[in-house]
């Protein structure tokens, strides 16, 4: 593993960290507010973990919140009995970016249960189809996400399926409105070529599942890495 995959990895573990803290500390109850939880987790990242940088939104979702996009900014709700919820979060550790989306039931709901073990086992299918391509664009990679939604039976919830990531703040286009380093059906650049310094770049694969019926999403997002 190269020093900058090294550096990404760590970041995602400490975030991993940041999450676990979260549930052993028993802060997602019923009662609490999305912005109350999501105003805890923001404070034991600073607290706890020296995290005062975020480089993306701050996202706590529940119930129907969860079928929203990642750009939607639904109203605050209160986290119920039951509830199924998600955490999307991008702290940098030590100027090294992590991007981490998990999502959590409230109970034993079966449906509620099933998207969710159904979006991780799917994120972990995705990646190791990621590194069996030797040539992808982000328009594949999209559209071979929304395909993996609709396998496992669920529509695809958000308009793009990752993103690269790195060293704060990471690579932009030169273009804001290019979408070349993004997993977006408009991004026909080959994502595996290396950037313009010659370096590999690295990549964010996050899954989005809904099911509109149900009125329920489930997320879980992190880098994509060969080393599973």
């Amino acid at each position: 593993m190269n020093e900058v995959k090294q550096r990404l990895s760590l970041s995602e573990q400490k975030a991993k960290e940041l999450f676990k803290a979260i549930e052993d500390r028993g802060l997602i109850i019923p009662g609490k507010s999305e912005k109350q939880l999501c105003d805890e987790i923001v404070q034991i990242a600073k607290e706890d973990f020296g995290v005062d940088k975020h480089w993306g939104k701050k996202i706590v979702r529940t119930g129907i919140n969860t079928l929203q996009p990642y750009m939607a900014d639904p109203p605050d709700l209160v986290i119920q009995e039951g509830d199924i919820l998600f955490f999307d979060f991008h702290p940098v550790f030590d100027g090294w970016e992590a991007d981490l989306g998990r999502t959590y039931v409230l109970g034993k709901d079966p449906l509620k249960q099933k998207i969710k073990k159904d979006v991780e086992t799917a994120w972990y299918e995705g990646n190791s189809w990621y590194f069996n391509q030797n040539k992808l664009t982000g328009a594949e990679f999209f559209n071979y996400a929304t395909d993996l939604a609709k396998r496992y039976g669920y529509e695809f919830g958000n308009a793009i399926a990752g993103h690269i990531i790195g060293e704060f703040p990471h690579e932009q286009p030169d273009d804001p409105n290019d979408l070349c380093l993004d997993v977006h059906p408009d991004n026909h650049n080959d994502i595996l070529q290396l950037d313009k310094h010659g370096n590999k770049r690295n990549w964010i694969l996050e899954l989005h599942f809904v099911d509109k019926e149900n009125k329920m999403g489930a997320f879980f997002e992190q880098l994509l890495t060969n080393l599973y």
